[in-house]
């Protein structure tokens, strides 16, 4: 596995590699590797010559007072695992190689950034669009990974995909769970020792959910108990809890083909995401 931190050394390697017609695959983080991330190696690993993966915890999608400076960290420990997993190029600039000037153009998500994480969080997802461009010109990757854990983060980057003709393949890879059922995410190592205990009850919460909505109960109950549910059985407080269309995230009618029921959950250090995306055909 080769490390490389800057832009044109990235871009010179790949371009001799896409000479030989070499397929890339990209996988984007921002490290603190988990089994997750590495779900995501496994997948571009069985579809591409070639493995890129970044590392870059993207200032530009921090608001103030979110946790960029408190967001973990941990290079050699990220750099073994994505050697481990197969990665074949760990890319890892610094924020002056990604940002070294700013023109003030923006970049806006639109409609579905009004929803669900981006309610709460303005700009959120402009910073992510503004480094995912970046990322995608410089890899030219033939496909990336995302996982669906981020489900309003992945419908995004697929809209801004087909909107704007860009040439990657957007792949989704499912959400890996602990054996409770919590999600992977490098934040859960900020949960205290109580608060990991009872945070499986987050995707406990939303299976409910998805059992009402099959049963086929009006949005408004489902998500009253969703919220009942993770209320009653954890000390988090709710962000939210949202059953909407997907991946339009637009009010959900019985036309839709998709449908997720998502919630944020805020504990004393931390805040965190989950949802199940559900067929609405069966």
């Amino acid at each position: 596995m080769k490390t490389i931190r800057l832009i044109n050394e990235l871009q010179e390697l790949l371009d001799r590699s896409k000479r030989d017609n070499q397929t890339v695959g990209f996988v984007p983080t921002m490290g603190f590797l988990h089994e997750g991330h590495l779900s995501l190696v496994e997948h571009a690993r069985k579809e591409n010559d070639i493995v890129v993966m970044s590392i870059f915890v993207n200032p530009a999608q921090f608001g103030p007072g979110e946790d960029f400076e408190a967001y973990p960290r941990d290079e050699q420990h990220d750099a073994k695992l994505a050697s481990e997993a197969g990665v074949d190029i760990l890319f890892i600039p610094d924020p002056d190689e990604m940002y070294p000037q700013d023109g003030g153009i923006q970049i806006l998500p639109g409609p579905q950034a009004s929803s669900l994480c981006g309610a709460t969080r303005p700009g959120h997802f402009d910073g992510v669009l503004k480094v995912v461009l970046k990322l995608f010109n410089i890899v030219d990757p033939d496909h990336s990974y995302f996982g669906m854990k981020d489900a309003q983060q992945l419908a995004i980057i697929e809209t801004f995909v087909r909107d704007f003709n860009l040439r990657t393949k957007i792949v989704r890879v499912p959400t890996i769970r602990e054996e409770d059922g919590l999600a992977k995410s490098s934040r859960n190592v900020n949960l205290s020792i109580e608060e990991r205990l009872v945070a499986p009850a987050i995707q406990k919460a939303l299976k409910i959910g998805e059992e009402l909505f099959h049963q086929g109960l009006q949005v408004e109950e489902i998500v009253e108990e969703v919220a009942n549910q993770i209320t009653s059985n954890s000390p988090g407080r709710i962000d939210y809890v949202s059953l909407l269309a997907y991946p339009s995230l637009l009010p959900y009618t019985t036309d839709a083909r998709e449908a997720i029921i998502a919630c944020a959950v805020k504990f004393e250090k931390t805040r965190l995401i989950d949802n199940i995306i559900m067929s609405t055909k069966g």
